[in-house]
């Protein structure tokens, strides 16, 4: 790996757990890594224990979770997103209960997401859209992203959420959303100022019409632009203008391209 682009799974993934963590388990399946600070209100609740190794929520009461992050959050130690994501031991295990997202980073617990590469060839060569996030977005405004990108909410499947991200956040249509393949699902663990992150991507690459143009619907994405694909390679390589799990989507799509930083 060229040290420019070592630099961005490096970010992502720096911390090592526990790190200073306590174990976050249901029934007697690990579900999270828990914020020391949320511990003493979160033991105060229904069905939840200490048992020295782990906090534990009975398995009889996980479906008082949401109440019980609900909770927490309104002793401002998350803000709430009104937005609810299955919890998973593992990632394909089963739905032991569903979460805010807003309360993921501080309960520790693992979220899926979708990353599209919107991709155009042209006579000139391949190009990619890029879109910016809103100024009022709360994480990483005015950063540049991916024409599509989201989590997968409680209930719902990766294809099912690109499907409708891509229909809000850049007007694509459902049958040719649908048309979009999964390239790969990477992984990390960062901690950042939200706190704890452990996100598994599901990246996709879509080949759109040379005279499709992507419209923001719902208000998060500020513009798009349409970049040779050696341009964003230039700009992930220069620092860090995408947001950071972007990075991560986008050197997994030059490695399958051949692309390197000094293949110019």
């Amino acid at each position: 790996m060229y040290p420019a682009l070592q630099r961005h799974f490096d970010l992502c993934n720096n911390v090592q757990l526990p790190a200073g963590r306590r174990k976050f388990l249901i029934g007697d399946q690990h579900a999270g890594w828990l914020d020391p600070r949320i511990v003493p209100p979160l033991l105060a609740c229904s069905g939840v224990m200490d048992t020295g190794e782990a906090v534990t929520l009975s398995a009889d009461r996980a479906a008082l979770l949401p109440e019980i992050a609900q909770a927490i959050s309104a002793m401002g130690f998350y803000r709430h997103r009104h937005e609810a994501f299955d919890v998973r031991a593992e990632p394909n295990g089963p739905v032991l209960s569903t979460i805010d997202r807003g309360a993921l980073p501080a309960f520790g617990i693992a979220a899926v997401g979708v990353h599209l590469n919107g991709l155009v060839r042209r006579a000139d060569g391949l190009h990619l859209w890029v879109a910016r996030r809103a100024a009022n977005k709360a994480l990483d405004p005015g950063k540049l992203d991916h024409i599509v990108a989201g989590g997968v909410s409680a209930g719902m499947t990766a294809m099912e959420t690109l499907i409708k991200e891509a229909g809000e956040e850049a007007a694509i249509a459902p049958d040719l959303a649908a048309r979009a393949a999964l390239r790969a699902k990477i992984s990390y663990t960062m901690q950042r100022p939200e706190g704890l992150r452990r996100d598994v991507l599901f990246c996709y690459d879509l080949e759109l019409p040379e005279d499709f143009v992507p419209r923001a619907e719902d208000g998060e994405v500020e513009s798009f632009e349409l970049w040779p694909i050696r341009r964003a390679l230039d700009v992930v390589v220069a620092g860090e203008a995408f947001k950071f799990n972007v990075n991560l989507v986008l050197i997994d799509l030059f490695a399958r391209l051949g692309l390197t930083p000094d293949a110019h």
